[in-house]
């Protein structure tokens, strides 16, 4: 079973918002260092949900998948979490 993530859609609510005042902030003409600013804000805040996810991921799939004992579900879930490293 997946673990539940609720708690992190306040968070994405909250950066969809701020993308909306980029894109405002771009329609608008303001000043570029005020643009960027705030993508740098939201690229943090997209972090910290994704490093939530991931240690979610980590304390309930992999766990689970490592206390099963089945070699091929540890497997799975080793090269899964391998592959979203490589791609960070």
């Amino acid at each position: 079973m997946h673990p539940d993530h609720k708690d992190n859609i306040i968070s994405l609510k909250r950066i969809e918002g701020q993308v909306r005042g980029i894109q405002k902030m771009v329609e608008q003409r303001k000043y570029c260092i005020d643009i960027l600013t705030q993508m740098q804000s939201v690229k943090a805040a997209l972090s910290r949900v994704e490093r939530n996810i991931l240690q979610r991921h980590i304390e309930n799939c992999v766990t689970t998948a490592v206390k099963s004992g089945s070699k091929t579900d540890k497997s799975k879930k080793m090269d899964e979490i391998m592959k979203l490293l490589r791609k960070m």
